[in-house]
């Protein structure tokens, strides 16, 4: 049924876009698929991180939570003991430090066991022009994002490898590892260093049991968001569906979901492959693009002054 006027050519139909996903607490897996499992979770105290392992929890997982933060992950160790019955540890710990990790690694196998299943979530990020960028914020952000995602992922492997045992890993990566971020080159370079790593220690650590995926969100609102990305969304928040080709935004639990069956044993053929779930929007193109904003202008800067 159009509101079109009388006389009028009828409108173009509403475009359904995909469909919402199943609720909260769903699951495609059997019950139980990761009881007597942990999974470790790096930036697990919040966000993404905490989405992801809320599934795994349903799901009957173990989970340590990894952070900086020991509030926000007492904050979460509270609100996912309740999710799935299974045991939630904590461990404070900056990934920059290859002996913190081992550290972080030793109190994970004290409360729960050697972790079955490696989540590297954390990162850091925010915007600002390549030629006004610190050598410090280009250490600090790659330090995190790419050396703290190896430290992490070295430190599972050489247990798994020391024990005998295979496991899994899922590092969480970013679109723009492929097509450049502009305005994000320090992180941008450090997620595509992430990618090729899945792809890498795929090929190395397959011959003992070790699967290696990557799993990139794409825009999934949620409370831990940089200020500069609340403030976008904020001033967008009636068009963030018409801005997507699936016509809406994403779910964190739908991320969860994705790394839930990547580490489990339906996915066991499936190593050194990087699945995006961001409903097609980073594969958009337009016949003409719109006119060029330099990121110094996008970003509110003046002209660069040295």
């Amino acid at each position: 049924m159009t509101t079109d006027a009388p006389g009028t050519p009828p409108g173009p139909p509403e475009l359904p876009g995909l469909p919402p996903p199943p609720p909260l607490g769903a699951s495609a897996l059997p019950p139980g698929t990761y009881e007597g499992r942990t999974v470790l979770v790096t930036g697990g105290g919040s966000g993404l991180g905490k989405a992801i392992a809320a599934e795994f929890a349903r799901l009957g997982a173990d989970l340590v939570l990894v952070a900086r933060g020991v509030e926000r992950l007492e904050a979460a160790r509270a609100e996912l003991a309740g999710v799935g019955g299974g045991r939630v540890g904590v461990a404070v710990c900056d990934i920059r430090d290859a002996d913190g990790v081992a550290r972080a690694f030793d109190a994970a196998v004290e409360q729960c066991g050697l972790p079955d299943v490696l989540v590297n979530n954390a990162a850091a990020n925010f915007p600002v022009p390549a030629e006004e960028m610190s050598p410090n914020a280009w250490r600090a952000v790659v330090d995190i994002t790419l050396t703290g995602t190896w430290f992490v992922t070295r430190e599972f492997a050489r247990r798994h490898l020391a024990e005998g045992s295979g496991g899994s890993v899922i590092n969480v990566g970013a679109s723009y590892a492929w097509t450049g971020g502009p305005g994000y080159a320090h992180s941008a370079a450090a997620k595509a260093g992430v990618r090729n790593l899945v792809r890498t220690l795929a090929v190395e650590w397959g011959p003992y049991g070790i699967r290696v995926n990557g799993l990139v969100p794409g825009l999934m609102p949620h409370g831990d968001m940089t200020a500069d990305i609340r403030g976008n969304l904020d001033r967008a928040t009636d068009e963030l569906g018409a801005r997507q080709p699936a016509l809406r935004v994403g779910e964190p639990r739908e991320l969860g979901w994705a790394a839930t069956f990547l580490a489990s044993p339906y996915a066991s053929f499936i190593s050194g492959h990087t699945l995006v779930v961001d409903g097609a929007n980073w594969q958009r193109r337009v016949l003409v693009n719109d006119a060029v904003v330099p990121v110094r202008e996008q970003l509110g800067r003046g002209r660069f002054e040295g």
